[in-house]
């Protein structure tokens, strides 16, 4: 109960990215530094958080298990951050939030995959389950297709898929350098992983050159100011608060099952979205078609959270 409360908490807060997302496309901001601002604002908030607690010494051992294993949080940073959130930020400018929010919950589809590569058992059942979220995740690209166009919805769909998967497979690259059991990877044993806010932090340094590389690549134009106060705001409530929250109900998790289980709760993301939506930026609720695709997403995740115990 204790992680499914913490997972739900995270889910909310979690929400605030793509319906702001959302704002700042519809103000005409750039995709490039609605992601790329909002890890710079993590840094700043995380290190300023340290200082104001009077935690210098734990922050300087931070910076230190980060140059230990630069390589490893370079990499898992650019994946787990970087592939992760430059799609949905890209992806805001093609699809209303609860649509971007929607498609994003195929992560669960992706979670089992990552865990199977990394030799973890899933049970098949569960698997079975992840057609019902599919068939939902469908329906609402149909509607964002009828409303728009085939093109449109590529544009959304395609970029939050590669998030889709670029998210859990970072996490579970800190998880498994943690548990020390993959041979591939570092075990890092640094009483620093036991503070969510560090391990935030060390995957916000590691996602710096990913970000210094696009921006090389996408050459936008400077960010008003409206956007740098807004990403802000992101990086306050779903970088800071949420993910902490998220990667504490992962750090507490002992199971492939109940990482699982961790990772169903941002079902409410898709609830949390519209609800944000509607009274904020005074979008259009969903039509029949969208209701049953919400329906049957939500119900799907339900099914495999359920299978899992």
């Amino acid at each position: 109960m204790k992680l499914m409360f913490v997972g739900a908490l995270a889910a909310l807060f979690f929400s605030t990215t793509f319906v702001l997302n959302r704002a700042i496309s519809l103000d005409g901001g750039h995709w490039f530094w609605t992601a790329a601002l909002r890890y710079a604002w993590m840094i700043g908030f995380l290190c300023a958080g340290y200082l104001i607690s009077g935690k210098g010494r734990a922050l300087i051992g931070v910076f230190h298990l980060f140059t230990r294993y630069w390589k490893f949080w370079c990499v898992t940073g650019s994946i787990g951050f970087g592939v992760f959130y430059a799609p949905l930020s890209f992806a805001a400018s093609y699809a209303p939030g609860w649509m971007v929010a929607t498609t994003w919950q195929t992560t669960i589809l992706c979670t089992p995959l990552v865990l199977r590569a990394f030799g973890h058992r899933v049970p098949m059942r569960a698997l079975a389950l992840t057609g019902l979220i599919f068939c939902g995740v469908v329906l609402v690209n149909i509607e964002h297709a009828r409303l728009t166009s085939t093109t449109e919805v590529l544009l959304a769909a395609l970029p939050v898929l590669l998030a889709a998967f670029a998210y859990p497979l970072g996490n579970q690259m800190l998880w498994e350098a943690r548990i020390g059991t993959h041979p591939r990877l570092p075990h890092i044993v640094d009483p620093a992983l036991d503070d969510p806010f560090a391990r935030v932090l060390l995957l916000s340094l590691g996602s710096v050159p990913f970000w210094l590389i696009l921006g090389t690549i996408t050459l936008p134009p400077p960010p008003p100011t409206d956007q740098i106060v807004t990403t802000a705001f992101v990086a306050l409530f779903s970088g800071v608060i949420a993910t902490s929250l998220f990667l504490y109900a992962r750090h507490i998790a002992t199971s492939p099952a109940e990482l699982a289980a961790a990772d169903c709760t941002q079902a409410l993301e898709v609830v949390f979205s519209l609800a944000g939506e509607v009274w904020l930026l005074g979008g259009a609720l969903p039509s029949i078609m969208g209701w049953a695709g919400l329906a049957l997403t939500i119900i799907g995740l339900l099914a495999y959270l359920r299978a899992q115990r």
